[in-house]
């Protein structure tokens, strides 16, 4: 038993490890001109250094919407891409696993340049969302209280999400709801379910119900802790803490799912959740570090190829060097 022990602790040993190499093997990458991928970067939207920020654009365009389940995934990889393409890997959490054990919460460090280094992007996240000044304003008085570096105080994974949206083209409320707390859309999302005139560009399902594209977007409870739709569903409008991910890649050969999100561990990151092919055929996401997705908000957008992540402009700008380090998640037939 012991041997066994060991040589699963050094498995996970070897998959952080990894993980760690690829986060030092990559730097961060610069957003691409517009001429290439017409996406503004957020800190185009503010103005001034950390502690004298302020907002220079709120509103947000609405623009055809061919391919936009495309411009969203791409959209996120870009973001992803310039906060260094790190990594979280929950595949190894998954509640069957009778090996893993859940751990104490640790607070991530953020390296006090980097976070220097992508203030004004958060800050930019922060604009596309209604009566968000106060947090700006609180997070400036912060800066100034702990330095240009310390993290930010109210969790920013809402304002990114909302931020793609708005730089998507999705401009108009009745489209998607930009809000500084995930349950807006979530609710946005299951009302248009029972509604045939709602114009939502989501529409909210149970996990496993339908099968997940890129573009897409899973989403769990934390408190509540919610395990259906219908739980939520019965709690309409009011207020509570979830998260959703943009689904970026779908592995059905590895058992798991890449989505991309802000705020994860305090950083944009591309999530690896474990993942299972359901009695519907579909490969759903299983639970996970005492965690469930409860909602499948599908995107009401043609479909994309599986392999978009693959064939974003931001990875197709990598070199074959780099597109190596992150070959655990792309397989880029170019570099063959």
């Amino acid at each position: 038993m012991r041997t066994s022990n060991s040589i699963k602790c050094l498995v996970l040993v070897i998959i952080v490890f990894n993980a760690a190499i690829i986060s030092a093997q990559l730097q961060y990458q610069e957003r691409l001109p517009q001429n290439i991928f017409d996406v503004a970067a957020p800190s185009t939207r503010v103005s001034g250094v950390p502690g004298d920020m302020v907002y220079l654009q709120r509103d947000c365009r609405t623009i055809d919407s061919d391919n936009l389940r495309q411009r969203i995934v791409n959209t996120a990889i870009q973001e992803w891409s310039y906060f260094g393409h790190a990594l979280y890997d929950l595949t190894h959490t998954r509640d069957d696993n009778p090996e893993y054990r859940r751990r104490p919460w640790i607070r991530p460090r953020i390296d006090n340049n980097e976070a220097i280094r992508v203030a004004d992007s958060i800050a930019g996240y922060w604009s596309s969302t209604p009566d968000s000044a106060w947090i700006l304003e609180r997070q400036n008085q912060s800066w100034d209280a702990r330095g240009a570096g310390s993290r930010w105080r109210d969790p920013w994974s809402a304002a990114f999400i909302s931020w793609v949206m708005c730089e998507s083209g999705l401009g108009d409320y009745r489209r998607f709801r930009r809000a500084i707390a995930h349950h807006s859309y979530i609710d946005q999302a299951i009302r248009a379910r029972n509604d045939n005139e709602s114009l939502s560009a989501y529409v909210a399902y149970d996990s496993g119900e339908l099968a997940i594209q890129p573009g897409d977007m899973l989403c769990r409870g934390m408190r509540p802790n919610y395990q259906s739709l219908a739980a939520r569903e019965s709690q309409m409008g009011v207020g509570a803490r979830t998260h959703c991910d943009i689904v970026v890649k779908l592995d059905s050969e590895n058992n798991q799912i890449m989505l991309i999100g802000g705020n994860v561990r305090g950083w944009v990151r591309l999530k690896l959740l474990p993942a299972d092919i359901n009695d519907n055929g579909y490969l759903e996401a299983v639970p996970y570090n005492g965690r469930r997705i409860f909602a499948h908000l599908k995107l009401q957008a043609d479909p994309i190829p599986n392999n978009a992540l693959e064939l974003s402009p931001s990875i197709q700008s990598l070199s074959c060097q780099e597109q190596g380090s992150l070959s655990r998640i792309v397989n880029s037939s170019n570099c063959s």
